[in-house]
């Protein structure tokens, strides 16, 4: 019979933590990561009973790692502070936690919302996540954006679904485009990989027919349509940052 430590990193997230921490009443604890909050998301953590750690920023697969290191059980359930259990998935971790893992990891469905509506296509949905694993058969990978679950075994799926509150904003997302762009295009970079001509002409207006077109993002609507330009975006600037940097190493 499994016990379930939850994780969560943070850092300013004061007008989330709450609502992600109470949607972990199944977990024996939650464990709270924080590099350098001054925003209250400490005070608040611990106030709702989160063991709280200091530890400073290295990367977000780091982070997570930490966390579960830090943990009183092996297995964990890592939620990011802008997300939340629903119920479905609360009352099967549960019951989850009765019977015998029969997997090393598991996944969940993760919902966005996005500009005060739910996306069900663009290619933001089902968007499968592990977040439920067993620290001793899996940990995080990813240098520095795209982190995920690598497991040495096989990973079942858990009904009900993670809730992701994306983007309030245009101007909210613009603003994620330029921090996640910087740690690409520095990832990119740092594995010496290139990008031609003819991928800065062609991949950014193939951002936007994928999410629009073929991932079905015009049953979205207008957030639908918004998505698919920012994808066009995030590709455009991810390779304009790549290039600065190439230059600048180039002493140009």
């Amino acid at each position: 019979m499994p016990s379930v430590s939850a994780t969560i990193i943070t850092k300013n997230e004061a007008g989330s933590i709450e609502r992600a921490i109470r949607s972990l009443g199944a977990a024996d604890e939650i464990v709270v990561v924080d590099c350098g909050s001054t925003d209250g998301t400490v005070d608040a953590a611990k106030r709702l009973g989160a063991r709280v750690l200091e530890h400073p920023w290295e990367s977000f697969a780091s982070q997570k790692n930490f966390a579960a290191g830090e943990a009183g059980h092996d297995w964990i359930l890592s939620l990011d502070a802008d997300e939340e259990l629903n119920p479905d998935a609360r009352d099967f971790l549960r019951a989850w936690k009765s019977s015998l893992p029969g997997a090393a990891a598991y996944r969940l469905a993760r919902r966005a919302r996005y500009c005060g509506r739910w996306i069900r296509h663009s290619g933001w949905y089902p968007d499968w996540k592990i977040r439920l694993y067993d620290r001793r058969r899996g940990r995080f990978e990813g240098a520095y954006v795209h982190e995920s679950v690598a497991t040495d075994g096989p990973v079942g799926t858990l009904p009900g679904e993670i809730l992701h509150y994306t983007c309030d904003s245009l101007a909210e997302h613009r603003s994620r485009i330029e921090f996640y762009t910087d740690l690409a295009a520095r990832e990119m970079f740092d594995h010496n990989e290139g990008v031609s001509a003819l991928e800065r002409l062609v991949m950014p207006p193939w951002g936007f027919v994928n999410a629009y077109f073929l991932r079905l993002g015009v049953l979205d609507g207008a957030a639908g349509f918004n998505i698919a330009r920012m994808a066009a975006r995030y590709v455009r600037r991810k390779y304009d940052k790549l290039e600065a940097l190439r230059a600048q190493a180039a002493g140009r």
